[in-house]
Parts: structure tokens; sequence; C-alpha cells
């Protein structure tokens, strides 16, 4: 468990070093503001490393908001971590401005030869195309301007991105929600392409941090929305949790959103996947219990695929 006395902890991702250290990419606040729900706009990315997920030593911060002006001079948010052919490490995070309020979300990049120290490359790389997705502005429906969480991979023909995003459209505002899409043969120049997915009655506001792994042999994207933002059928279908698995083949062509079904948990968000001595487990951030905000990272929960749902092992 990763908890932290005078900071707030929620999304989280990791990698591992050639040590076989893991470390932890995560989001954090100061409890100093006593309101939680004022945390987002005053993120930074810790940083931690562990040897089996469970004890961590806290590490200096790996990125914080950057001198304004700038596009991520208000907070920086969710990401991943890839590794360059190179060796060098490439950490790919969300920002936000103060100019926008916070309300406008970009993708860029910062690298780092040993996963301490970071250096914001030139951005941002990534932004929500308006010929492809929502936009911030009257009639939309929606409170921002999605275009956060990127997950990196390679694929057979260059690296991929998904990225939390949202389709234009006459559909309820709960059922806009897509996975984004984007290209790159070298991690810097990025072709922002049109969803991987398409809006759905069974859909979601929000599709967020999404992630690829491979779980018993099946390909898994694992993404979460909450409850609230979940579209009038998902709920009717009582199909409703926080985190959420599809069975996808690679390479990865499309995603039917509408096959997703919630991994229980009683209190887990912004879940990921990872793999630990040859075990696959999922941790993600205690959320809210008992009507109030945990913000700490539970222990590693060894998994499975039944063929159907990710279930606890």
């Amino acid at each position: 468990m990763l908890k932290l006395a005078d900071h707030w902890v929620w999304d989280s991702w990791y990698a591992t070093d050639d040590d076989g250290r893991h470390h932890v990419f995560f989001l954090r606040a100061s409890r100093a503001l006593q309101e939680e729900g004022r945390r987002h706009q005053r993120a930074s990315i810790g940083h931690a490393v562990s040897p089996d997920l469970e004890d961590w030593t806290l590490l200096p911060d790996a990125l914080v908001f950057a001198d304004a002006p700038a596009w991520d001079d208000q907070a920086t948010w969710t990401g991943s971590v890839v590794r360059e052919d190179s060796g060098r490490w490439r950490l790919f995070y969300t920002g936000v401005s103060r100019a926008e309020g916070g309300l406008v979300q970009r993708i860029g990049s910062a690298v780092s030869d040993d996963l301490l120290t970071w250096h914001r490359r030139p951005g941002p790389q990534v932004e929500a195309d308006p010929a492809f997705y929502e936009r911030l502005g009257e009639g939309t429906g929606w409170f921002d301007e999605a275009c956060r969480d990127p997950w990196v991979y390679r694929g057979e023909d260059g690296w991929h991105m998904l990225f939390t995003a949202r389709a234009d459209g006459p559909e309820p505002a709960r059922e806009r929600g897509v996975v984004g899409h984007a290209v790159s043969a070298d991690l810097e120049t990025w072709e922002v392409r049109g969803p991987l997915s398409r809006p759905d009655a069974l859909g979601f506001g929000q599709v967020e941090v999404t992630q690829l792994h491979r779980v018993d042999g099946q390909w898994l994207l694992l993404f979460c929305c909450g409850e609230g933002e979940a579209s009038d059928a998902r709920r009717a279908l009582g199909e409703t949790g926080d985190n959420y698995v599809v069975p996808v083949e690679l390479p990865l062509r499309g995603v039917d959103i509408a096959k997703a079904r919630p991994f229980e948990h009683e209190s887990l968000y912004a879940a990921r996947l990872h793999d630990v001595d040859g075990q696959t487990v999922i941790i993600g951030f205690r959320n809210k219990e008992d009507g109030e905000f945990v913000g700490e990272l539970t222990d590693p929960i060894p998994v499975r695929w039944d063929g159907e749902r990710l279930v606890r092992k």
C-alpha cells in the first residue's frame, strides 16, 4: 500500500527497471487543500519504487507544473511510461493550463535516462482534433475538453497512443466517451486519428485511464468511469462499477465499448494491470468509502481472465 500522511494519492502507472524494481508514478496533491475536489488543479506527478508493489520507498517528484505561460502550467495529470530503442525512458502525461482555467487537456512528454530525473520535451504533442473529437464550447453538454490519460504502446507498425476523448455529436452527453487514438514513428511527432470506439447507448461519458494488458493469453482493454457518468442504458442494465474490461485483439482496430464488463471491487478507481513474478495483479487507488475520499494506493490484487470477465484470483 502507498499512503502519504500529507498528500492524497490517486491515478498511477508503472514501469520495471533493469534491476527488476517496480516504479510507480502517481498523481498527488496536498491534504492541506482540505477539500479533495480541489486536488485536480493542484496535481503533480509523484514517484516511488518497490521490489514487490507492496513496500514503497518514496522518491522525489517526477514532474510538476511548468512555469507560466505554458500549456501545462496549471497541473500535470495521468500518463504512461515506455522505453525507447536507445534505452532512454519516456513519460507521457496530461497537462492543463491556467489560461483556460484547467478545462482544456493536452498531452506531452518528458525523457529520462534513469527514471529519476525527467526533462520536458517541446509540447504539447497531442490535442483534440475537431475533425474527430469534441472541443470545449457551448452546446457540448460536457464540462471540459477531454484529451488525457495517454497509454502508449508499440505495435507492429510503430507507436500507438490511446487517450481519453469524447466524440462530437447529437448523442446524450453520457454516451459520447470514446477511446482516442494517435500514431507515431518516433514518439515525438504524432498523427491524431479517429477514435477506436464509437458512442454507444451502453457507453460512458468518459473512457478514462485506458490500458492494454495481456492476461491469461487474452488482450484486455482496461478503463474506468464513475457510475454517475455511465449512460442511462448502462445503469439500467445493472452492469456498472468503476473499472471496466473489454477483450480485444491486436493489432487493435476497434473497441466495442458495449462489451465492457466491470471488475468487481468495493473501492478501487483508475486501476492498472501489472505483472509481478509471472502473476498479473491489479492496483488502483481507494476512492470514496463511507462518503469520504481516501486517496491511497491499494496493495496488488492477483487477477485472472475467466473467459468473460476479469476476476480476483
